[in-house]
């Protein structure tokens, strides 16, 4: 007997252009053909595993794929020749579309004839669940109803791109709220790097001692303890819609999600992508999108490391080192109640460093779509079409203006900061005054700087430090967004230093 991947279902969307794997599990020597109009593969099970990897196809609709051992067939019907994209992150790239700005608007206009199609993952904390859950999974076409759990951000891309290609497009979601990039690699790559070692440290130590039993005991009680937690909360929210969360975890203690770390917890290091990114490869796409960073604002100075080290990862499972990564950067974001960490700078800035430093990325500036003590910004369409504007540019060679102005370099001289500017040859936007410039000396003291734009140029200085050897823009948490360019793209948050 075999079976194929929980990843094929009727009204799945194949990758067109490239070498399509259909794979599952079986026993060892068993034969198995898959078919999809003139095209064929054969192959023979291995491992208790199997991939038949059919020939390029260019984009069609309506054909059937038949996956059989001789004996045995599985048929799937309403299959779609198209582009495949990967949805990876966290809760901003998990947002449902129901829950977005407009959704019910959107969703409203939804038939099944909309040229997108998604794939949910199923979000699980072992393997044992991945296989219950799976059997429940598949590809749906656009709807109404069937359309509400998807991504918004996947879904303003795949609207975007599907219309600028004529082409069906298929949206894999795979992704979870409240999770660190910790989550999305394996040990290995977390245990082998120093800067990152810690992840993994860390949790070996939280389960030092502990028998599964044990393990399982301490997550079970924290479950109770949280829905009880979760309950009266919902109720004080009902009876107070204005209640601050500060004041909710006086009256009833602090909120302990996610739990114990341990084996039963989902959040636990390398769980996503042992039991969520592995069950989706190798389905054959056409790269990835990827929108997270703000469960590692704990430890942002090594951000860099962890983001660089799952994006090769993640191609090296594939077995495509070119396979485009499109990150979204984190926008502005501060809670009311707290200081202003300069945290999520450094976690932009790792972003753009990533981008700056790995072939075939692509970066989203949302600089402007964030919103003051909300970490769930509402209106996903400027983030899921300035996606889709990467993706056309990187990928599809489509002559489209998908940056606003990144600082390309510095220099320091008659007392100021002269910033020059890439993809700003169209010049600058000013939304009211201009700020979020600042200019540093010698003793590294940041003092509020005016600037000046224009020429592909920023000329920046302060009366209070008259021999710069710093220059940073938007290095804040949360502040005000005045700077962009003609596009309506905001300029990059930066920071140069001699």
């Amino acid at each position: 007997m075999f079976s194929c991947s929980q990843m094929f279902s009727d009204r799945m969307v194949l990758q067109r252009g490239k070498a399509v794997n259909i794979f599952g599990k079986g026993d060892d020597g068993t034969v198995i053909t898959a078919e999809i109009g003139a095209y064929k593969a054969t192959c023979t099970v291995k491992d208790g595993k199997w991939r038949c990897v059919l020939p390029p196809m260019s984009a069609a609709e309506g054909l059937t794929l038949t996956v059989t051992d001789g004996t045995n067939t599985v048929t799937f019907t309403d299959v779609a020749v198209g582009e495949v994209w990967f949805l990876g992150g966290q809760s901003n790239m998990e947002l449902e579309l129901q829950n977005a700005k407009d959704g019910a608007k959107y969703l409203a206009e939804l038939t099944e004839e909309t040229p997108v199609r998604y794939y949910y993952t199923p979000k699980v904390a072992t393997a044992e669940e991945a296989e219950k859950m799976g059997a429940n999974s598949g590809w749906s076409r656009a709807g109404s109803e069937s359309s509400k759990a998807w991504s918004a951000v996947g879904f303003h891309f795949g609207m975007k791109l599907a219309k600028e290609l004529g082409v069906t497009v298929g949206l894999i979601g795979c992704n979870w709220g409240g999770t660190s990039a910790s989550c999305w690699v394996d040990r290995e790559t977390l245990a082998n790097d120093k800067q990152i070692s810690s992840y993994i440290e860390e949790y070996d130590a939280k389960i030092a001692g502990k028998s599964l039993d044990e393990q399982k005991a301490e997550y079970d009680a924290y479950v109770k303890a949280n829905d009880e937690w979760n309950e009266k909360s919902a109720q004080l929210m009902k009876e107070e819609p204005d209640i601050q969360w500060s004041e909710i975890e006086k009256r009833l203690g602090k909120n302990q999600w996610p739990g114990p770390l341990n084996e039963f917890n989902p959040f636990r290091p390398t769980n996503m992508f042992e039991n969520m990114v592995m069950r989706v490869c190798p389905y054959t796409i056409q790269g990835f999108l990827y929108y997270q960073g703000e469960s590692d604002d704990h430890k942002p100075d090594s951000y860099y490391r962890l983001l660089t080290s799952l994006i090769g990862k993640w191609r090296s499972v594939w077995g495509d080192d070119t396979l485009p990564f499109i990150m979204v950067q984190l926008p502005m974001f501060k809670y009311a109640a707290d200081p202003d960490y300069k945290h999520w700078c450094k976690i932009r800035d790792a972003q753009m460093k990533t981008w700056r430093t790995v072939r075939n990325t692509g970066i989203a500036v949302i600089l402007d779509c964030g919103e003051f003590n909300e970490i769930h910004p509402k209106d996903k369409l400027p983030v899921g079409e300035r996606l889709c504007l990467q993706a056309e540019k990187l990928v599809y060679g489509i002559n489209v203006s998908a940056f606003g102005p990144i600082a390309d370099r510095c220099i320091f001289k008659k007392g100021r900061a002269e910033v020059s500017f890439l993809y700003a040859d169209d010049g600058f936007r000013v939304k009211g005054d201009i700020t979020g410039f600042e200019i540093a000396g010698e003793d590294g003291i940041f003092y509020p700087a005016e600037a000046s734009l224009g020429g592909r140029k920023a000329l920046i200085h302060s009366e209070k430090v008259p021999q710069p050897k710093a220059v940073r823009y938007q290095w804040v948490n949360y502040g005000e967004v005045t700077v962009f360019g003609k596009n309506g793209i905001p300029a990059a948050p930066f920071c140069f230093t001699i």
